[in-house]
């Protein structure tokens, strides 16, 4: 046993936020599930651009696919390519899938961030792709934008598993939550089971610090007479912030609602913390897995995170400690007007930029890869 198998036993499951063809080829995730517990895989454009963008662990695929379909767009070049690691992960996975009962052993393959605003085109695309990969253990993410919370519903009423990302603020996970509630109510109305259906809702984590801390930074370089009070929130308001929707959620949770799905054999959505790889050098490069501790929760890391969590990692039940000083650090992040109501929303059209640029990326870097009959 170690530090993350202490985690997963604490509730909090252990994702990988990476996929990599060399990777998996080397049982490099095998590996993880057997040693620290791992349970899940994430994948997003930006995992996939390093991945497929650079070197040539794909060239061979991608020049016998381009051989056996000449011509073919770039878009199903990549699609290829990706659903292939997925399938694959996904395989690797089956066994904790099964162990656990559909509670986890999921592997994640995002929509296309062109589509973000979307709701028709994201309902669409997500079917594809669970179509495509054919793996019960899949989830399709989707992205927690207005557009994203109606397709959310639908797809879940389809009977497809779902990883909602982006999610930055309270208010559009709630919106979120409620959505995976009505996926799930339709289907009862359809006579359909939902005691194999699962969600995510991927709430995001050190983004949010880094725009806060540079807000204070700003201000107290700048003389501002709150100075020490700015000071003492530096590194505190997306963990505060995630506390308190954590919060919600068991409320959620404990809600006629719910229970009502609950009786149905609903699995509730649980939170899963992203972006916990620390951006500032300043702080333990454990903080978000430290502090996020919980049941019916999950981290993804990125490899780095958790190789570090791994060995120096401390495990105990964070998430439900001093919520009343987590409420405290967001009002007087409101006091002192750092806004993070506008900060989110920004953050939210940030993300779906910065994954659309890595997907413009990865869509150019395979479309330079010529095919070998060419």
């Amino acid at each position: 046993m170690g530090t993350l198998n202490d985690l997963s036993a604490a509730g909090t499951a252990v994702w990988l936020d990476f996929v990599d063809r060399k990777f998996l080829e080397a049982g490099g995730l095998e590996k993880l599930v057997q040693d620290d517990s791992l349970t899940g895989v994430t994948s997003n454009p930006s995992i996939f651009e390093k991945a497929m963008g650079h070197g040539d662990a794909y060239d061979d695929t991608l020049a016998a696919y381009d051989r056996e379909h000449p011509g073919a767009a770039t878009i199903d070049r990549y699609e290829h390519l990706a659903i292939q690691d997925i399938k694959a992960a996904a395989e690797t996975l089956k066994p904790v899938y099964d162990r656990l009962g559909s509670k986890d052993g999921y592997v994640s393959l995002e929509v296309s961030p062109y589509i973000a605003d979307d709701t028709d085109a994201t309902i669409a695309e997500a079917r594809k792709l669970w179509d495509a990969v054919d793996r019960e253990n899949l989830m399709i993410k989707i992205p927690g934008t207005p557009a994203g919370a109606p397709a959310i519903a639908a797809t879940i009423a389809a009977g497809i598993n779902v990883n909602v990302t982006l999610l930055f603020s309270q208010d559009a996970y709630i919106k979120v939550a409620e959505a995976y509630a009505m996926g799930l109510e339709e289907r009862v109305r359809q006579g359909q089971p939902i005691d194999r259906i699962a969600s995510v809702a991927s709430f995001f984590v050190s983004r949010i610090d880094t725009v806060i801390d540079k807000k204070i930074d700003e201000r107290v370089a700048a003389g501002n007479a709150e100075a020490e009070a700015l000071k003492a929130l530096r590194g505190k308001v997306a963990i505060a912030n995630a506390k308190l929707a954590y919060a919600w959620y068991q409320d959620f949770v404990a809600s006629d609602r719910w229970q009502a799905l609950a009786a149905k054999g609903a699995q509730p959505q649980r939170l899963l913390w992203a972006s916990t790889g620390v951006k500032d050098p300043a702080y333990p490069d454990t903080l978000y897995v430290d502090t996020l501790i919980g049941p019916d929760t999950v981290n993804t890391m990125p490899p780095k995170t958790m190789d570090a969590f791994r060995e120096r990692g401390t495990v105990a039940e964070t998430l439900t400690q001093d919520v009343d000083g987590a409420r405290h650090v967001l009002a007087e992040a409101e006091r002192l007007g750092l806004d993070l109501n506008s900060v989110t929303d920004t953050l939210v059209e940030e993300g779906v930029a910065s994954f659309a640029k890595a997907f413009d990326d990865l869509l150019g870097s395979i479309a330079a890869k010529q095919p070998a009959t060419a």
